[in-house]
């Protein structure tokens, strides 16, 4: 919020607001001084705190880790999706990637859930005499970026412990396979969705949009994509009394096309840092 952070704490009389249900996603105020200013909730999380920093290359900042880690993450998945590495390295060495790609998705999640809780909201911030490690155990079930943040962080723990399974377990029933190893991953897969599409009403400030020139917009349709195709990928992977997966063909292709959507949409999340700085908060003299 620019040079106004201080003074959205403040008071100020709210002129307009929009969202998703009964998430407010954007708000028009008017501050004591009469400063008329815009609140992004996306754009007050997401945008550089220095006006010079680097959209490529910045590892003091926390957006960039987030981007970069769920970019390896991402990557790990497609690359391990392709049929004919798993035959070149084995299917141990397969799983792993796919092992070490969730533990990136784990901690860029964890990142992204602490710069959510580090972004104030106009009119309910936290209480600035707790701590910031006491901050991140404060719920704020009314916030869609923070429900968002949660339940992505849920999804990628889900994947943790089905990629673990896969890499350390031998299953002897179908049974067992399945809770091992499906369970987990169908109920990651659910998480991704559910979290991909608040983050996508949430830029909208609805429950849809066609916004083609908001490079947000474009990040989390391909979030959203990729939530799909993992899903898809997670209904096909069902192990069936036969032994075998339900669909071996869209498993492998739901997986590979997730990975592509989630690296795609983490590669722009570096630009986005940086794209219209000087118009993350909209002021204007009445």
């Amino acid at each position: 919020m620019s040079g106004h952070e201080t003074s959205l704490r403040g008071d100020f009389q709210e002129l307009s607001s929009r969202g998703f249900g009964p998430f407010v996603t954007e708000r028009t105020m008017r501050l004591a001084d009469g400063t008329v200013a815009r609140w992004d909730s996306r754009r007050a999380r997401k945008r550089a705190r220095s006006a010079d920093e680097s959209t490529w290359w910045a590892p003091r900042a926390l957006g960039w880790w987030i981007a970069v880690l769920f970019a390896i993450g991402s990557a790990c998945f497609a690359v391990a999706a392709v049929p004919a590495l798993a035959t070149a390295v084995g299917t141990r060495t397969d799983n792993l990637i796919y092992f070490v790609g969730s533990l990136f998705f784990t901690t860029a999640g964890l990142l992204l859930y602490g710069q959510v809780v580090a972004t104030g909201v106009p009119g309910k911030d936290v209480d600035p005499a707790r701590g910031r490690v006491r901050r991140l155990f404060v719920p704020q079930p009314d916030r869609i970026d923070w429900l968002a943040a949660v339940i992505q962080s849920a999804g990628t723990i889900f994947f943790n412990v089905s990629t673990g399974h896969a890499l350390v377990v031998s299953y002897s029933t179908t049974a067992a396979a399945n809770s091992g190893v499906w369970r987990p991953d169908a109920f990651g897969s659910i998480c991704f969705l559910v979290s991909s599409y608040l983050s996508y009403a949430e830029v909208c400030h609805g429950a849809a949009r066609w916004q083609p020139g908001d490079l947000s917009w474009w990040i989390t349709v391909g979030n959203l994509v990729g939530s799909v195709a993992f899903g898809v990928s997670a209904v096909a992977s069902k192990v069936l009394t036969s032994g075998q997966l339900r669909s071996a063909t869209w498993t492998t292709l739901g997986t590979f096309v997730g990975g592509l959507c989630f690296l795609g949409a983490s590669i722009l999340l570096l630009p986005e840092r940086t794209a219209g700085r000087a118009t993350a908060t909209i002021t204007e003299r009445p």
